[in-house]
């Protein structure tokens, strides 16, 4: 069996996540390839999608927002992710059993002997005005009859949990603040979620191992299993295995793709990149060695906006009054260097709507 080494595995990755070149993709068109974006911080998907696409416009994406064709929603890992109206409504009943579990696992204690199928039938009924709230707003209304896990679990298991819900503008929008106002998603969208397969099968689930394949290939089953969070697609896998390709990697882990997926030349050079915080292309792995070092991967859970230099994590970088400011991780040759000073440049001008394309780029580790 082949064995790709971590360049080959980055090149693969930088290629289906529109890192290696930008792609001429409707914004719609790469949200629904990327499986989504981790967006719960609302504006690092606009820095995402800069990052990938030829003539961003983030007037777009706010347009989409707005018009209801992609959505903010919790889902893959109950984080927040934006994804297109019709990926939510196929996949969230696929993600209830663990969005629900997730919530336990933080407030078991809280929930214990509350019935969450009366309480879902309640927050359902509440919801079905399609009327946007806010989760204390939402606690408020359930308080009475749910007094006894307390406002924060009641909320998060409502929220997050039990209900299907869209984020509703402005939160998410392109230079705007908003708080988080929950909204029913079949209010939101104007058609209930898909029902899960009655007859045992789990076509939801094989989609989501080839869609997944597709954005992140070649991968391991831990590591789909770590972008998902769903425990239950091993009989998924196994559905759609003789329609995959095998490989395996440095550790010896068996990695499944798509067998006419882009595994482009190790050698391909990569270019500079910057990353959002909590960008899927490190965490939608349980190995991300493909491009981050160990000693780094904190910075993958911390919210640091990385560089990729060569497609691997180099540098964090932050914004102050219109300065781009990047902190190199190790060494970094002249041409690196200018390399990553030229792309900060235009980071800055995209952040700040063209009044500035300051950077700094600040010294290199000894």
């Amino acid at each position: 069996m082949t064995v790709l080494d971590n360049r080959a595995l980055n090149r693969a990755t930088l290629a289906r996540q529109l890192l290696l070149e930008r792609a001429d993709l409707p914004v719609v068109d790469a949200v629904a390839h990327l499986c989504g974006l981790q967006a719960q911080e609302p504006q690092e998907p606009f820095i995402g999608l800069w990052s990938r696409l030829t003539a961003f416009d983030p007037a777009v994406l706010s347009d989409l927002l707005t018009r209801r064709s992609v959505v903010r929603t919790h889902l893959m890992r109950r984080t927040v992710h934006l994804v297109t109206a019709d990926d939510v409504l196929a996949w969230r009943a696929r993600h209830d059993a663990m969005l629900r579990q997730r919530v336990l696992g933080v407030y078991r204690e809280e929930l214990k002997g509350v019935d969450l199928e009366e309480l879902a039938a309640d927050a359902r009924n509440l919801m079905s005005d399609g009327e946007p709230r806010t989760a204390a707003e939402i606690v408020r209304a359930l308080a009475e009859r749910w007094p006894g896990p307390g406002p924060r679990p009641l909320g998060e298991m409502v929220v997050a949990g039990l209900v299907p819900m869209a984020q509703a503008p402005p939160r998410g929008l392109w230079r705007t603040k908003g708080g988080v106002r929950n909204v029913a998603l079949s209010s939101w969208l104007g058609r209930p979620v898909d029902p899960p397969a009655s007859d045992g099968a789990d076509p939801v689930g094989q989609a989501l191992v080839r869609r997944y394949l597709a954005a992140y290939g070649p991968a391991a089953t831990a590591d789909l299993r770590a972008w998902s969070g769903l425990a239950g697609l091993p009989g998924a896998v196994a559905a759609v295995r003789d329609r995959l390709v095998r490989f395996r990697d440095e550790r010896g882990r068996e990695l499944l793709d798509l067998p006419d997926a882009p595994r482009p030349d190790p050698d391909t050079p990569a270019p500079v990149r910057f990353l959002p915080a909590f960008d899927n292309a490190i965490l939608g792995y349980q190995d991300r060695g493909r491009i981050i070092d160990d000693a780094h991967r904190g910075l993958s859970v911390a919210g640091e906006r990385v560089v990729l230099v060569d497609g691997r994590v180099a540098a964090t970088w932050t914004v102050t009054e219109d300065v781009v400011t990047v902190e190199p991780l190790r060494a970094l040759s002249r041409a690196d260097r200018a390399a990553v000073a030229d792309q900060g440049r235009e980071v800055a001008t995209f952040l700040s709507d063209g009044d500035s394309d300051r950077v700094r780029v600040a010294a290199s580790p000894r």
